[in-house]
């Protein structure tokens, strides 16, 4: 007579795939979307930014009054917003965004000429608003992205 088997719990770990379902973004949605395109702006005035400056930038033109619509949690004193990630990662995928081999963002040439194309999309005010709160809240973002680049040359060391 065969023996039976008896089957025992599998102890291996299996590994499962996770699908995360991410919206497609394509340039018209950018052009529709203001908030993306004031965005876009204060990147190319500013040049080049990491990305924890450009959190703190935005979240210190809020402070000033001049509020582009992201939602900020502040955990020990530092500000994110998972909106803006999510933005900027959209302006990524698009093209319109990419990173440097430093961390930093700037516009790309496509970026560059999708903004001067969609420029009237804002109006003088608002890029003067917008200029006026740069010019005021660089000075603090200075130190912020100086960190970046510190941190950055320590790990490149190792």
């Amino acid at each position: 007579m065969p023996k039976e088997q008896t089957q025992q719990p599998s102890t291996e770990k299996s590994k499962e795939v996770k699908i995360v379902a991410k919206q497609v973004f394509t340039l018209s949605d950018i052009e529709k979307n203001p908030r993306a395109l004031r965005l876009l702006y204060i990147v190319n005035n500013v040049g080049s930014i990491s990305e924890k400056a450009l959190q703190y930038l935005l979240y210190y033109m809020k402070e000033a009054g001049v509020d582009l619509k992201y939602a900020f949690t502040t955990i020990g004193g530092v500000p994110t917003s998972r909106e803006l990630m999510n933005e900027i990662l959209s302006l990524k995928y698009v093209g319109l965004l990419e990173s440097l081999p430093n961390r930093k963002i700037v516009l790309t040439g496509l970026g560059k000429e999708f903004l001067a194309k969609n420029s009237n999309a804002l109006s003088e005010e608002e890029k003067n608003l917008l200029n006026k709160a740069l010019e005021d809240v660089k000075p603090k973002i200075i130190p912020i992205d100086a960190e970046v680049d510190i941190r950055l040359k320590k790990q490149s060391r190792r």
